[in-house]
């Protein structure tokens, strides 16, 4: 396993809570192929994004797993060109019914992990679902919109088109990832609050348990298709 620490300023939000401290030094941690055993344990609640080689799930292999309990530390699961996605104990956390998944964009997640990981990476939480169901004022629901508008934060997607499956990976890409982890805890606290709010609650409830058969559809080949459409 390796690790470096990047200095990270976190600002107060925009939402009227207390301020956090600032400069707190978060610790991205980089495993090969798999996490180490225990890690994790006793959470409740885990981030988890992906980084392929491109959208087409099937042709474009997973190449990382990034997690993120929503404490100071993210995990980088970087995945070879040649690997078998044994992973014991990655598939064991991410197939914990007892954790819940916070997703940005879950669908796609939960599709790349069932296909090379070969288990639901489920119960889920989506952001971006949330933020479509209570922030009907925008069109604009992107990661970066959101820490922006409701954590006042500046979150950099420069990485966001890159090599993700080259022998090395930048410090800018490891940073990259774990940036796409680490609001996750926190945005999902004020959406809940302006779900309950709006009265959306149960009604993104639903969605987020919908969301494995969705990825299912996908997988299984009707990606653009809405069966549900009258015509």
């Amino acid at each position: 396993m390796r690790r470096f620490a990047l200095p990270h300023d976190r600002r107060p939000c925009l939402s009227g809570r207390a301020p956090e401290a600032t400069a707190l030094r978060m610790t991205v941690h980089f495993h090969e192929e798999d996490i180490p055993a225990g890690l994790f344990a006793g959470a409740s609640s885990i981030a988890v994004d992906t980084e392929t080689m491109g959208l087409i799930t099937p042709r474009d292999r997973l190449c990382v797993v990034q997690l993120s309990d929503g404490g100071a530390d993210e995990h980088l699961v970087r995945f070879a060109p040649d690997s078998d996605y044994a992973a014991p104990n990655l598939k064991a956390l991410l197939a914990d019914r007892s954790i819940t998944k916070l997703y940005h964009y879950g669908r796609f997640d939960i599709a790349a992990i069932q296909h090379y990981l070969g288990v639901v990476a489920a119960p889920a939480w989506d952001t971006k679902i949330a933020s479509r169901l209570i922030r009907t004022y925008t069109d604009r629901h992107g990661l970066k919109e959101l820490v922006r508008e409701l954590l006042g934060q500046d979150l950099s997607k420069a990485q966001q088109s890159s090599d993700w499956g080259g022998p090395d990976l930048s410090d800018a890409q490891k940073e990259y990832a774990a940036s796409d982890v680490r609001y996750l805890h926190r945005l999902r606290e004020e959406l809940e609050r302006r779900l309950a709010r709006e009265g959306r609650t149960a009604i993104a409830q639903a969605c987020f348990d919908f969301l494995p058969s969705r990825a299912a559809l996908d997988l299984a080949g009707w990606p653009e298709q809405d069966i549900f459409a009258h015509a």
